[in-house]
């Protein structure tokens, strides 16, 4: 690749590039407040709160119902000044649940409560929650103080066809570091919005189509998608956005992963988002 290609590559990759609010996180010196942003730890909810479930099987096909874990809770207020393109809310808490023993791909319609994310817009009526007791110990991720920060994100190689057919991947990966993007090799990086940092292929066609009923990875399924479902799947797929990704997290004495050094992604419709609802997440 000449100097000349590399400076149209990056070009074009800025003409497309979005913002991320990327987390770093540490172990907290004293305990936080119960709405604080926070990865693991416990909940700020509702007095009424739920705390929501799964049944799926475990790492010895046992199916049973398990509680979910707390992944994280963001404070928008702590993120408000971080996200230039003002797609969050302003204010109210943003918490995340996955069931750790299932760890299901989100491939099967029947995968929906494996993830859950609430939406809580006052937090003067929320409260510390604790962890339930039935939730087995691997699963409990311990309390993480985190602080954010706005960087450029863009997309990886498989996601810019239009801008990548003629290169190969170092090729791509070289102009993306050009513009401040550098790759996610361990899968490390936790964010709100942005482009994903994706392991296999997009994920935005396999977002609406498991919403449709239709399973992933299924020629039974596959077949019965007629192609004017499949064009229209293909038109409301641009609807989807990643609300939150979750690289590998590690502590003093343990490391939360997902899959082989992957990520855990939670997608939602841009006008869901815009009513604050995520109940289809």
């Amino acid at each position: 690749m000449t100097d000349a290609e590399k400076k149209q590559i990056t070009a074009k990759l800025m003409e497309i590039a979005k913002n991320e609010i990327r987390l770093t996180y540490a172990k907290p010196e004293e305990p936080l407040s119960p709405c604080s942003s926070r990865i693991g730890g416990c909940p700020a909810v509702p007095q009424d709160f739920v705390w929501p479930e799964y049944t799926g099987s475990g790492y010895y096909d046992e199916v049973k119902s398990r509680p979910l874990s707390f992944m994280a809770q963001i404070n928008l207020k702590d993120v408000a000044e971080y996200d230039t393109e003002g797609i969050l809310p302003k204010t109210g808490i943003l918490s995340f649940f996955y069931e750790q023993i299932s760890m299901s791909w989100g491939f099967d319609p029947k995968d929906k409560g494996s993830a859950r994310v609430y939406y809580f817009p006052d937090e003067t009526e929320l409260t510390l929650r604790d962890i339930p007791e039935s939730m087995d110990e691997e699963c409990i991720i311990p309390e993480l103080a985190v602080t954010f920060e706005s960087h450029i994100s863009l997309p990886e190689f498989s996601e810019s066809p239009e801008i990548c057919h003629d290169l190969d991947w170092d090729d791509y990966d070289e102009c993306r570091q050009e513009c401040g993007y550098e790759n996610d090799e361990w899968g490390d990086r936790t964010k709100l919005l942005g482009y994903p940092d994706t392991i296999q292929n997009p994920m935005e066609e396999e977002c609406e189509t498991v919403t449709r009923g239709f399973r992933q990875g299924s020629p039974e399924d596959a077949e019965k998608v007629t192609a004017e479902e499949k064009e229209d799947i293909r038109c409301k797929a641009k609807e989807w956005i990643p609300l939150f990704q979750m690289g590998t997290i590690e502590t003093d004495d343990r490391e939360f992963m997902f899959g082989d050094c992957g990520h855990l992604y939670f997608w939602i419709r841009k006008s869901e988002l815009q009513q604050c609802n995520f109940d289809n997440v």
